[in-house]
């Protein structure tokens, strides 16, 4: 109670203006006290990664040259080659292709998947169905297939599923890798389902086991919600080719789209000649004045990634006190920065997609409802009152429209916001269920 009497203003402000009550106020304290262990190992991190970060731009000699931009084909455009190289470094691969031209993670993974997949390759999921947009990319569905999927075009697709546990199945990857497989996809965050996201330890495993049946299988990890969430990238543990978005973590909530890919140097120049056209690959790209928000955004990546890690810390805790079933706990290690909460009915569901809007700095008024959009099987609900359109660095909540009803809540670029967005959602679901915290 000392620091409620010590902080009136404050206490008021977010009773008057928020809706809080004096008791969840009041646990919100109590959770933030039970939490500081973990709060201490995301300082950790986040510091290694700064330095590493830090450290890249030495090794390439970033100037404020590279910051400038480039118009049409981009030909010699510095600032988007040394980007590269910053990627790579980062990232732990040979090279890098990092564009604003790929317009979302899904495209980027799509950029690698065509690159280096032929008719008759194998391509192997090994973390069971992967994220909804990318079954349309893979030809999934047996029936309606979109034209010119992967599958249509002659590639050969199988999925391991999950252990009861929700990790990868080491047995079945033993029993299915070999000779003729080309590449196996890992995806790291959960996605659209109740998983724990995969550790950096996790993958090495996984990739080991890959290499001991067949060295020369491409390992492809679709990195999204996880860079910068542990001191180590999927490249420093053996990964071929790691994909991901810059509107997520490592865009640090400055850039404004794009996507990277990052890897052996073959592999990601086989994704470029896909991404523009054989012959021209990595050598155009119009930068169009994004480098300097590229670079900065890169920059402050690991504290905006500290930052939506504290948010997801304190929302994991906070429902969890509050009775939900929550993935994962505030105890676990994390691998992406995304908090599942298992709401239960889409009533809840929707009450705590709108609060989080209420609470956002932009479209604040717009009230959020499930619809249907391109590349999910159900309807989706998404609160992103966010500057960039889209961009999960910030703060947003999204779900599909399916049981158990799961609340996927990600980003923050400051603890604070998502703090106080965190508890207006809940308090919205105390109102709704006429509960008074004891």
């Amino acid at each position: 109670m000392e620091a409620m009497e010590a902080a009136p203003p404050l206490v008021k402000m977010m009773q008057d203006d928020y809706g809080l009550s004096i008791d969840l106020i009041q646990l919100a304290e109590q959770v933030e006290a039970e939490i500081q262990a973990g709060e201490a190992r995301i300082r950790t991190t986040v510091r290694l990664n700064q330095l590493r970060v830090l450290q890249a731009f030495r090794e390439v000699g970033i100037t404020e040259y590279h910051l400038k931009d480039s118009t049409g084909y981009g030909y010699g455009d510095l600032g988007r080659e040394g980007l590269d190289q910053v990627y790579a470094r980062v990232f732990g691969g040979e090279a890098g292709l990092v564009r604003l031209q790929m317009v979302s993670g899904t495209h980027a993974l799509a950029v690698a998947l065509y690159g280096n997949l032929r008719a008759g390759d194998e391509l192997i999921s090994v973390t069971g169905a992967p994220y909804d947009t990318l079954n349309e990319i893979i030809g999934v569905k047996e029936e309606n297939p979109v034209p010119g999927s992967l599958t249509e075009l002659g590639v050969l697709y199988r999925e391991l599923a999950l252990t009861p546990e929700g990790k990868p199945d080491l047995a079945a990857l033993s029993r299915n890798v070999n000779a003729q497989t080309k590449m196996v996809y890992i995806q790291r965050s959960s996605g659209y389902s109740w998983r724990p996201a995969l550790t950096i330890e996790e993958m090495e495993t996984l990739i080991k086991v890959v290499k001991s049946i067949n060295p020369g299988a491409l390992v492809l990890v679709d990195n999204c919600y996880g860079e910068f969430v542990q001191d180590r990238e999927p490249g420093m543990v053996g990964a071929d080719l790691t994909v991901g978005s810059l509107i997520k973590n490592p865009g640090g909530g400055l850039a404004p789209s794009g996507g990277y890919i990052v890897g052996g140097e073959e592999w990601v120049e086989a994704a470029a000649q896909r991404l523009t056209a054989p012959g021209i690959g990595a050598h155009v790209g119009a930068t169009l004045g994004v480098n300097r928000w590229f670079y900065q955004g890169l920059f402050l990546a690991p504290q905006v990634v500290g930052e939506a890690l504290r948010g997801a810390l304190f929302a994991s805790r906070l429902f969890q006190k509050l009775g939900y079933a929550v993935q994962p706990l505030a105890e676990e290690l994390r691998g992406d920065i995304i908090q599942a909460i298992r709401l239960n009915t889409p009533e809840a569901l929707n009450r705590f997609c709108q609060a989080i809007q209420r609470c956002s700095p932009i479209d604040s008024m717009a009230v959020p409802i499930f619809d249907e959009l391109p590349g999910y099987e159900h309807q989706v609900i998404m609160a992103a009152g966010t500057f960039v359109q889209g961009a999960s660095i910030e703060l947003s909540a999204d779900a599909p429209l399916r049981p158990p009803y799961i609340a996927y809540l990600q980003g923050g670029l400051t603890y604070e916001h998502a703090r106080i967005a965190t508890l207006t959602a809940a308090q919205a679901l105390l109102d709704t269920k006429g509960e008074v915290l004891k």
